[in-house]
C-alpha cells in the first residue's frame, strides 16, 4: 500500500511510503537533511510498521515537538498501523 503523508512541524514537507506484506518497503523524505533520512529511510527498510512505530515513535528534534522519524510513524498511524 503506497501512501503520501504531508508533515507537520518538521523541515522535511512530504513522506512518501510504501508497505507491501507487512514490511516497510520504501520511504522517501522530501525535504529536511538529507543524509539523515536516508539513513532512517535504509533502516527501517524492511522493518514490520509496528516496530518502526514502537522505536521511533516520540522522536523530538531539538526544542521541536515532534520530528521526521516521529513524522513517519505518524504516516504509518494514519495507514493503520
Amino acid at each position: 500500500m503506497k501512501s503520501v503523508y504531508k508533515t507537520t512541524g518538521t523541515c522535511s514537507k512530504v513522506i512518501e511510503l510504501d508497505v507491501e506484506d507487512g514490511r516497510v518497503k520504501e520511504v522517501t523524505f522530501w525535504g529536511g537533511c538529507n543524509g539523515n533520512l536516508q539513513g532512517i529511510s535504509r533502516l527501517v527498510r524492511g522493518m514490520k510498521p509496528e516496530e518502526v512505530i514502537a522505536r521511533l515513535e516520540g522522536v523530538r528534534c531539538g526544542t521541536k515537538p515532534t520530528s521526521c522519524p516521529d513524522q513517519l510513524c505518524k504516516a504509518l498511524h494514519e495507514m493503520g498501523y
